[in-house]
């Protein structure tokens, strides 16, 4: 009754929030483009980033080649300026079905600034991240031994061979594109970078001012692309003059414009979804375990204890005077307000409501296809929008559990709710964006995006929760089938080891973790890893699963101490299966070597952003325990005869 009345409240108070958000959605490259014959085609470029820094840099912050009206750039939407892109506009002058080769993009003196700057880039493994028409450059990197394709993270700025740092200066762009009856669409598109020291034909000299009045060069062939085996010499990170280069070749393909980013999404072709059909099994097998246990509880001991509890004594049981044992012992007790800190466990659970309608609602329209890794910060749009939009589902359910607790500060609690989680993660963020500012990093967000931000939660979220509230206020509270017997509380009796604390909430958050743990790797991947992630109908089936899991063990764990006369289940329930977090924070600590991270920032920034999330996950969990057992209390104990 509870979260349903939240339910059904929620889609009247947000629906004029949803229209006046609803065009923050900015969904690039939706509509097919098509080019006829020599239209110029741009490439334009992005940040440049490393997954050993997680500092992501603007591509102009280096001396490359600039394009001659000056860098523009390219209108973005409030995603990705929070996933720190930087889209610009880049010097290559690239035409549709026209191959061209040798082409001089530009001449740049290198002064020790420079060389120590692409030194520390290199080593830092940075990549750049190039687009064709919304699609990203895919990287085919030679070396002797063989040539590896790789479809995420883009191509890398150069590398590092001992102590000397190598430059790719000259890159083969490989458009593919599906021929139509008017046109032609891009479907594909690679970069292959080369490292070469270029020379011009005899020993000439060019003052980089024109490219029309560059002398040949010797090092590249006009008639064909840039190959492995002719390079004799590459191009050291070091002072003097360096020459950009380029070749553009265009390739038929049978892909259609709707499939090209199939290639993308298939995780490099290295991910098959056998590996994901092993994880839902995996956690299939968790939950027919967990509901087994449970069928036993219901079907087993509490039909045993209903029909004990319920039995008419004897004349002859009511002259012993038998005294009751179990849960039914505690029925004037179990519905005490929580103790301690009433008001903040229904803060909690409000934003824990909040948060789990969000990420629900993120992943559905995920799953059906709304959020494609292809609209760059759709994702991250959809789960501010969300989140900002449910604000009368966390102000709706706080207010009404606080009102069943007879709190009397319910203009404290719905401030609380309204700015304590986010407020507390707003501040976080902003110290990391003083943080990355101080680098220069595109990570930092422009002011005029962190208004938009305020605003969503000043403007929206806010008045949203106070609406809720008005609405959960109004409503009568929460009822129970007892009611509280002792002004006194009831003594608990000593409670065995493995019923303490402790003991269950390090317990209840292992299975649930255990049910989500293989999915999780993929979405750190991607997060940390620049990997592309997809498979969100696998995502939709673990989030079921680990919200049925935490609801079964919780339900467990409360039985077994409410046996045991412990009626004090309303904090234990919510972090019994809250502790899934501290697994999750402690999975995510061991899987941050992969990063290979030798910056602080870069230790800042992740257990930073992973403490976020698993708070996130805790609130979400323990709401779901919370909520189950609050169910699982009321329906077994309005199943009894209380005197």
């Amino acid at each position: 009754e509870f979260f349903t009345g939240a339910m059904r409240m929620a889609p009247w108070l947000s629906a004029a929030a949803f229209f006046a958000v609803a065009d923050a959605f900015y969904l690039p490259g939706v509509a097919p483009r098509t080019f006829r014959y020599g239209d110029r085609v741009e490439l334009k470029v992005n940040k440049m980033a490393s997954i050993h820094t997680q500092v992501p840099y603007d591509y102009y912050a280096l001396k490359f080649c600039k394009p001659r009206g000056g860098v523009q750039q390219a209108q973005e939407n409030l995603g990705e300026f929070l996933t720190g892109d930087r889209i610009e506009n880049s010097p290559y002058q690239m035409f549709m079905e026209q191959d061209q080769f040798c082409n001089i993009l530009c001449q740049e003196l290198f002064k020790s600034h420079d060389v120590q700057a692409f030194k520390a880039i290199i080593k830092e493994e940075y990549h750049h991240n190039w687009i064709i028409d919304n699609l990203p450059a895919a990287s085919i990197l030679d070396s002797e031994q063989y040539i590896t394709t790789t479809y995420a993270g883009g191509f890398p700025v150069g590398y590092q061979d001992g102590n000397k740092a190598y430059l790719f200066n000259h890159v083969n762009i490989i458009v593919e594109y599906h021929p139509l009856d008017d046109g032609s669409r891009v479907v594909g598109f690679y970069v292959e970078p080369f490292t070469i020291r270029h020379k011009f034909v005899n020993g000439q000299s060019w003052d980089g001012d024109d490219i029309r009045t560059a002398p040949p060069l010797s090092t590249c062939d006009k008639s064909g692309p840039m190959v492995f085996e002719s390079i004799s010499e590459k191009q050291e990170v070091k002072a003097g003059k360096v020459l950009f280069t380029y070749d553009v070749m265009w390739r038929a393909s049978n892909v259609k414009w709707a499939s090209r980013w199939d290639i993308y999404l298939s995780m490099d072709n290295a991910v098959p979804d056998k590996v994901h059909w092993f994880s839902i099994i995996n956690s299939m097998l968790i939950v027919v375990f967990l509901s087994v246990m449970i069928v036993m509880i219901m079907v087993r001991n509490l039909h045993r204890d209903i029909t004990r509890y319920n039995r008419v004594l004897t004349e002859e049981e009511k002259n012993e005077e038998r005294e009751e044992s179990g849960w039914k012992l505690v029925h004037g007790d179990v519905f005490r307000p929580p103790q301690p800190y009433p008001m903040m466990f229904a803060v909690m659970v409000g934003t824990g409501v909040q948060l789990l309608c969000m990420g629900f609602a993120t992943i559905l329209f995920a799953a059906v296809g709304f959020l494609s890794p292809a609209n760059r910060g759709s994702l991250v749009i959809a789960v501010l929008v969300l989140y900002v939009i449910m604000g009368s589902m966390s102000g709706y359910s706080s207010a009404r559990l606080y009102k069943t607790f007879k709190g009397k500060e319910w203009q404290k609690c719905t401030t609380y709710t309204a700015f304590l989680f986010p407020g507390f993660a707003f501040v976080l963020f902003l110290f990391f964006n003083v943080v990355l500012s101080s680098y220069h990093s595109t990570g930092a967000i422009p002011f005029l995006s962190l208004a938009a931000l305020i605003a969503l939660w000043f403007g929206i979220s806010v008045p949203l929760v106070f609406l809720g509230a008005y609405f959960g206020y109004k409503k009568s509270p929460i009822e129970y089938p007892t009611k509280q017997a002792n002004v006194i509380p009831r003594a608990i009796p000593d409670q065995p080891w493995y019923l303490s604390t402790t003991f269950t909430v390090l317990v209840g958050g292992i299975l649930p973790f255990g049910a989500c743990f293989v999915e999780f790797f993929f979405i750190l991947s991607s997060m940390w890893m620049n990997q592309y992630y997809y498979v969100f109908g696998f995502t939709l089936m673990v989030f079921l699963i680990l919200i049925t899991t935490c609801a079964e063990i919780t339900v467990v764990m409360c039985y077994f101490q409410l046996c045991s006369e412990d009626y004090n289940w309303w904090w234990r329930s919510f972090m019994t299966s809250g502790s899934t977090a501290i697994y999750v924070f402690l999975y995510s600590a061991i899987y941050f070597s992969r990063l290979e991270p030798d910056m602080w920032v870069t230790y800042l920034l992740y257990f930073g952003y992973m403490g976020i999330l698993s708070i996130v996950i805790f609130l979400v969990t323990g709401t779901v325990g919370f909520l189950s057992c609050l169910w699982f209390t009321k329906k077994i104990y309005a199943s009894i005869k209380v005197d």
